[in-house]
């Protein structure tokens, strides 16, 4: 069930909310591309047994939402270990990028495997994707956007190789609304970044600024404190 709507009424309040959002940090914690890529580097040999069944669910849901016809162009942005490669059908043809070699040797191997011949694989910065403008129905990125340096130039990049009409999808953990909780995600963003995330990432903050709007946004796995974004580019 969406669990967003666009509001009907345009208030001085949703205005000034809206302008704060949009200028904003998205997080109190910083980080460069070549700590990204050593952290997935160390996490590759047990990022499937740590992440693998307990995010599950939030895959899952995320093929659903995508609506995947025959012939469709997919393009996984943050594939790592390729976790989601076997889930999808054969009869599309699916793209993964991603920065660590680690986590794209993984991928490779199970690719292998599974004799996954409508899959590629690339080692690319997700914030430069080296692909033509409308080049893909699905862009998905998932559990990439909260430990990438710069979250909006990734978003942008999606919406940039997604055809218009097409899907982009974000599945992620944003900070809580909650005050108390809020303020402990944003107390241990710091430290979640070294297993694979920053706990702090602002939802309203990061839609604003990437010039996102949402046809949903729905609460996802156990406990459900993960975000499954879907939009359609315009």
């Amino acid at each position: 069930m969406a669990l967003f709507e666009r509001s009907r009424r345009t208030t001085d309040e949703d205005y000034l909310a809206a302008n704060d959002a949009a200028t904003r940090a998205l997080s109190v914690t910083a980080v460069e591309t070549d700590f990204v890529a050593g952290v997935y580097g160390k996490l590759a040999s047990v990022y499937d047994i740590v992440f693998g069944p307990t995010l599950h669910a939030g895959r899952l849901q995320a093929l659903q939402r995508m609506a995947i016809s025959p012939g469709d162009r997919i393009l996984e942005v943050g594939v790592g270990t390729g976790l989601n490669l076997t889930l999808y059908p054969k009869d599309c043809q699916i793209t993964g990028i991603d920065l660590s070699d680690s986590m794209l040797e993984k991928a490779h191997e199970r690719v292998a495997k599974h004799e996954l011949e409508h899959v590629s694989l690339w080692q690319m910065d997700a914030t430069s994707i080296a692909f033509p403008d409308d080049s893909y129905d699905i862009v998905y990125a998932p559990y990439l956007i909260s430990v990438v340096p710069d979250p909006v130039a990734v978003v942008r990049e999606m919406r940039r190789v997604c055809r218009p009409g097409g899907r982009i999808i974000v599945l992620n953990h944003f900070r809580s609304s909650g005050t108390i909780l809020s303020a402990i995600e944003r107390a241990i963003s710091p430290f979640t970044v070294h297993i694979g995330f920053k706990s702090d990432l602002d939802l309203p903050a990061f839609l604003a600024q990437a010039e996102l709007t949402p046809v949903s946004i729905e609460k996802v796995n156990i406990p459900p404190i993960w975000s499954l974004v879907t939009c359609i580019k315009d």
